[in-house]
């Protein structure tokens, strides 16, 4: 074997040996993302989850099409870790939560199982859900603090992760103002989970967020109002005042 060809055979398994480096460091990084991910969302691969279906308040028990363009979006989510989901209506969901990860989406008016999740895990969050109108109608309550909504302007939506113990799967509520704003909420935890996870672990958070001006967005602008979980869970105070965050 001449030094011509001794080289090129030298080349060669250097550039296979590199190339088997570089996949198996991808892959590598790859996996500890994927079970990250997993962890976060309390999805390992092969499990159930649930996700809770709301209905339209005025569409007779139909889902609005936001919410269902939310629903796609936390499917694709559970089918790129490998999870499988079972879509449940909220008003035939009775069971615990902590053995499955659960994403519940739609306020308390269009979905049950979400004003049973208000009521026994964030007492400090009141909506208003009374059909009279008003500048409170639907306005959020996060301890002191009253977030109002100004339809297509100015909309609110909280995202929240919970869980009931180190062992426990978490519950995901995505409770919105308006079925848009449901949607938002989905969009911003699929784009910023590595964050949150860098920020919170493994553990419960409660984020509230605005859509700024859905009629012209939709729900692509999306702003972080703050993080409400220690008011969210502790008892609702008797006097709230109007923030001003809420028309900004």
């Amino acid at each position: 074997m001449n030094d011509d060809v001794r080289n090129i055979v030298l080349g060669l398994i250097a550039a296979g040996i590199s190339a088997a480096l570089g996949w198996i460091a991808r892959t590598y990084l790859w996996r500890r993302e994927l079970r990250r991910k997993q962890a976060f969302f309390g999805l390992p691969g092969n499990s159930e989850c649930l996700l809770v279906v709301n209905r339209d308040a005025g569409g007779d028990g139909a889902v609005h099409r936001h919410d269902v363009f939310a629903l796609l979006e936390l499917s694709a989510l559970i089918k790129d870790c490998a999870a499988h989901a079972q879509i449940v209506s909220h008003d035939t969901a009775r069971q615990g939560f902590g053995e499955r990860t659960e994403f519940c989406v739609g306020g308390p008016v269009s979905n049950r199982r979400m004003a049973a999740h208000l009521q026994t895990l964030l007492p400090g969050v009141k909506i208003h859900t009374g059909p009279e109108p008003g500048p409170d109608r639907a306005a959020f309550q996060v301890g002191s603090e009253r977030y109002r909504l100004e339809l297509g302007t100015a909309e609110h939506v909280l995202l929240a992760r919970l869980t009931g113990g180190q062992d426990a799967r978490p519950v995901f509520l995505l409770c919105g103002q308006s079925a848009i704003t449901n949607q938002a909420a989905s969009r911003y935890l699929m784009r910023n989970y590595e964050k949150l996870q860098r920020k919170h672990r493994n553990g419960s958070f409660v984020l509230l967020l605005k859509v700024v001006n859905s009629q012209s967005y939709g729900p692509d602008v999306v702003e972080l109002v703050g993080d409400v979980t220690r008011a969210a869970q502790a008892p609702l105070p008797s006097a709230p005042r109007t923030s001003h965050r809420a028309t900004g």
